[in-house]
Order: C-alpha cells, then structure tokens, then sequence
C-alpha cells in the first residue's frame, strides 16, 4: 500500500498525494520550483542545476517511456525530491531500462504524486518560489516548523555538484576547457560534435591552471544555486578575461562573467525552468524558443561598459544573453545544448567554433 505523503510549503499550504521512489525524511527540505518541459524529464531529473530542489513537473503524465541511462545529463540525479501529477507504471520503449519509481528508489529520491500539480503551480507563479518539505506526517502542522521551513537554507550546491578531478575527452581539433560548475554532459557533446578536444575540469581548477593546458577556448558551464555565492571564482574569471582567451558561458556561467566584470543579478520570482522560453536577439530580431533552468538573471541596467546586452526574454524582459565588446567573450543565460528542449540556439557552439578561429585577429567579435 502506497504511503500518504504530503508537501508542506513555508507559507503553511500543503499538498497530500502518494509516495513513490524511496521514503521522505526530516532532510527533504529545499525550494520547490516548476518545469513546464513536456518532454525530457530524464534530463530534467539528471540536470545538476536543480541540486537541493523539489522539482515539480507541470506536463500531468510522466514516466511513460520509462528510465533510459543514455539520456541521463549526469551521472545521478541531484534534486532532493520528484513531485508529478501521474506516473506511468507500464512504460513503452524499446530503450527503457525500468520506471521511474525503481529508478528514485535505487537513487534515494523521495517522489510524491497523484496531488494536484496545476495548483500548486499557480500557487508558485503568485507568491513565487518557496522552501518545502515531504513528509509522511499528517496535518495540521504548527508554526515551529513552518518557522523552522522559512529559514531553511541549502549547502553552496556548486562544490556538491562538480567533477572531483578532470576529465579528458579526446578528439581531432583544439582543446576546449569545460569549467564545471555542474555541467550537463550535451555541452560536452555539442564540443565534440564540432571536432574540439574536451579536458573537462572540477570548479576549484585555478585560472592558472587552466591556461597552462594552453586551451583554444573556455566554456563556463551551467550550474546550480546562488551566483553571488560562488565569489571565489570571480578573480579567477577576470584572469581569463584579461588572457583574451575565448570564452562562452552558459546559465550559471553567464550569470558568473557578468559579475566577475562588475554587473549584479537578481533573484527572480519563479525563476525560467522548461523547454518553451522565447528569446530575442536584440541584434537581428530573431526569436528562439529556448530550453531554461535558472532562478536568478543579470541586470540589465547593471551592465558595465564593454559588456552588451544581446538577447533578452520575450516575457519579463530579463537579460538572456551578453556579448563582451572588449574580449573575445559571449554568454547566454539559456541552453543552447538544450537537452532535452528545442535546438533554435545549437548555433551557437557554431558561433562560439568561429570565435575560436578567428581569435588572433584583434577586435574579432563572438557574436
């Protein structure tokens, strides 16, 4: 018989659904955001950028294609809890290794299902992102807890998700450095498909080391958490700055250049998480629709000189992208790996291959 589970949100609304994967604890606590992807909850449960979250998937069936290890972003799934409207129990692919409720259980995720997921939803979207906690106790609950939920805070998620050592991926053309800050492996696919070498290197990699290997170029990768948090790394990103190495960053990446050359970010209220997100060049006016993960944007009126604005979001208007006037440098707040999602922007790593070559004629643009 399945376990009455409940999610309890900080603001003392709370959710009872049915228990799936492994059994909740005291210590499944976390924010609990959404994803409005309609395919690829694989790479939603593998993407290290959702480290210390409850993830809840808005798509009302997931499961039915079952657990494929190939589609896996990395090597084990990083969120604190699965939360979905209906999980499929007879999965249908020729490729699926098992369900999901095998797989959470076998990974140690506590999953929760069967409660309404559009309103909790529309409760996120109002009042914005909040810290939540499963449980298998029954309500009411008192204020101690909700007291104690308010001012839950998770561990720097960065050093939880990087590679402890690097990793070499060998092949044909120059060597790119993959800085990790929980990168989801099509980046490094996307590289590999362009003909680069790939040396994939943890995030406490120093920028001495990193031009040491001599690198054609230096992809900041995606990651979890609170940019501001990982403020070690900014003088170790003006370095690379002032190398003129090429340089192209993704999601956390992004967000970690602008601040390293003075810009500020922003928490958003709920944050950009799914494969439907419109982006606009500010440059040629094209729009893309792009796959997203992320709680905090730069601010556009923040950005110092040398650094411009390039893309932005068709909905809110938040900063999606920048390119670096001074530096052979561009980053981008969305996926262009997208994985899964859209593939509007795989013309980037195209772009960022150009960058590359191009970089010893002085005042040559990434963008």
């Amino acid at each position: 018989m399945e376990q009455p589970t409940t999610l309890l949100l900080e603001n003392g609304s709370w959710f009872t659904g049915k228990g799936f994967g492994a059994p909740p604890d005291d210590g499944t606590v976390g924010e609990v955001v959404f994803t409005t992807a309609m395919t690829g909850y694989l790479e939603t449960l593998t993407d290290p950028s959702y480290c210390g979250q409850l993830v809840v998937q808005t798509f009302p069936l997931i499961g039915n294609y079952g657990v494929i290890p190939e589609d896996f972003e990395s090597t084990r799934p990083r969120l604190t809890a699965y939360i979905v409207k209906e999980w499929s129990h007879t999965p249908s692919n020729f490729r699926s290794a098992g369900d999901l409720d095998r797989y959470l259980r076998e990974q140690g995720i506590p999953g929760l299902y069967n409660i309404d997921t559009r309103a909790l939803t529309r409760l996120l979207r109002d009042y914005g992102v909040m810290n939540g906690l499963l449980t298998t106790q029954a309500p009411p609950y008192d204020e101690k807890l909700l007291a104690k939920l308010r001012g839950h805070r998770s561990p720097r998620p960065v050093p939880l998700v990087t590679r402890q050592k690097a990793e070499h991926f060998p092949n044909d053309g120059p060597l790119v450095v993959v800085w990790d800050f929980g990168a989801k492996q099509n980046l490094i696919r996307e590289l590999l498909a362009r003909g680069f070498s790939v040396l994939a290197v943890p995030s406490f990699t120093k920028a001495e080391e990193i031009l040491a290997q001599k690198p054609a170029g230096v992809l900041l990768s995606n990651g979890p958490g609170d940019p501001v948090d990982n403020s070690e790394l900014l003088p170790e990103i003006r370095k690379l700055f002032d190398a003129k190495v090429p340089m192209m960053g993704v999601c956390l990446g992004h967000q970690l250049m602008a601040l390293a050359r003075g810009a500020q970010t922003v928490k958003l209220p709920f944050g950009h998480r799914g494969a439907n997100q419109p982006v606009k060049d500010l440059e040629t006016g094209r729009v893309s629709v792009t796959s997203q993960n992320h709680g905090y944007a730069v601010k556009t009126e923040s950005l110092p000189d040398g650094v411009a604005l390039r893309f932005v979001n068709c909905n809110d208007g938040t900063c999606e992208g920048v390119e670096y006037t001074d530096a052979p440098a561009f980053s981008v707040q969305f996926h262009p790996e997208a994985c899964g999602g859209p593939r509007d922007t795989g013309y980037l790593f195209d772009r960022f291959a150009a960058c590359i070559k191009e970089s010893q004629q002085e005042g040559s643009p990434c963008l």
